[in-house]
């Protein structure tokens, strides 16, 4: 993933990531508690650690967590950036289309009373 933009295989990868539950789960549980050992996050689901630590995989070839090793434990950090970078894509060009559509709808239905 470059620093400024995700590619399509980026957001292939994001999107894949977010369309699982349990991902979206992790990673509330991840920014609710920077730093967590992934035991600490496996112990929120009733699955094998190893298919916690698939789920993490599949996060962290997104982008979407960070980890890094002390000893035998690995530390996760949530990393906000591709999902910054989604919505900066789509969520001001959205905004402002939608947001001219709402005034029009404002004073069309203003000038109906």
């Amino acid at each position: 993933m470059r620093r400024n933009d995700l590619d399509e295989d980026d957001l292939d990868r994001v999107f894949a990531a977010l369309g699982n539950r349990t991902r979206r789960r992790i990673l509330d549980i991840v920014a609710m508690h920077p730093g967590c050992a992934v035991g600490e996050v496996a112990e929120h689901f009733e699955m094998s650690r190893i298919a916690v630590q698939k789920h993490l995989a599949t996060l962290e070839d997104a982008h979407l967590l960070v980890s890094a090793r002390d000893g035998r434990e690995r530390h996760l950090w949530f990393n906000a950036v591709p999902l910054q970078l989604i919505h900066e894509r789509w969520g001001e060009r959205y905004r402002d289309f939608w947001s001219s559509r709402l005034t029009r709808l404002k004073y069309a239905v203003e000038g109906e009373e």
